[in-house]
């Protein structure tokens, strides 16, 4: 899943004062609370997708099924976007993260069909959280302005979402080994650079944040359980 953010040089700068101080703690806790709850929405829509079928209906059409993901994913995020600054963009967003979920429920179907499953789901979630709080973490104390990274960030993300859509038809185990393994890494590193943005006051909207950083943790997520599902599976 490609990221959609919006270009560095639409940011504005850090705030600077007291009142800047009041600012970024402000939009600091909402963006954190904002992304704890988005949690909510996208695990209802991947019991959705497993409960009503819609996982293995995804499953028999991999193609059609990536043209909905990226038509739903991409429409929504452009939404939200234009809808951030009110209530409507904490609304979209929730759906947002609800259909993610659905489309979720594909992956965590294949993996839920081995013998560890459950255990697999949880050791990526365990993996996921301690990518991000790391990240967090660094975020917090790296003084070096890491926003020049964003740009090569972005190739990064384009260049596997061209090679994941080229591997629906390639079908080659290695591909998608390497797809699974640079994504860990890249999204690992935005949600380094989209925490920074946040810490030092270069983002001014917790809900454009929350939607960076949830697509960063996703994927984080998706790939890391990915990856365990084909090391350490165990088909019934």
């Amino acid at each position: 899943m490609n990221d959609f953010r919006q270009s560095p040089l639409a940011r504005t700068g850090p705030y600077t004062g007291a009142a800047g101080e009041v600012v970024r703690n402000r939009v600091l806790r909402n963006t954190y609370w904002l992304l704890a709850l988005s949690l909510i929405p996208t695990v209802l829509g991947a019991a959705v997708g497993l409960y009503t079928g819609l996982n293995q209906v995804m499953a028999l059409s991999p193609g059609l099924s990536t043209i909905l993901f990226l038509a739903g994913a991409f429409g929504l995020m452009y939404l939200i976007q234009r809808n951030r600054d009110s209530s409507v963009g904490v609304a979209l967003l929730l759906a947002f993260t609800f259909f993610m979920g659905i489309m979720l429920s594909r992956l965590l179907g294949f993996v839920l069909g081995m013998s560890n499953g459950s255990q697999l789901i949880m050791t990526a979630f365990g993996g996921t959280a301690v990518v991000f709080a790391s990240m967090a973490t660094l975020a917090s104390t790296i003084k070096r302005d890491l926003s020049g990274m964003q740009k090569w960030l972005f190739i990064g993300a384009v260049v596997i979402l061209v090679a994941a859509l080229a591997n629906i038809f390639l079908q080659l185990p290695a591909l998608m080994l390497t797809v699974s393994v640079l994504a860990v890494v890249i999204f690992s590193a935005f949600i380094l650079v989209d925490m920074q943005r946040v810490i030092n006051g270069g983002e001014t909207n917790y809900v454009s944040a929350t939607l960076s950083i949830y697509l960063s943790v996703y994927n984080v997520f998706a790939n890391l359980l990915m990856l365990l599902g084909i090391f350490g599976g165990d088909r019934e």
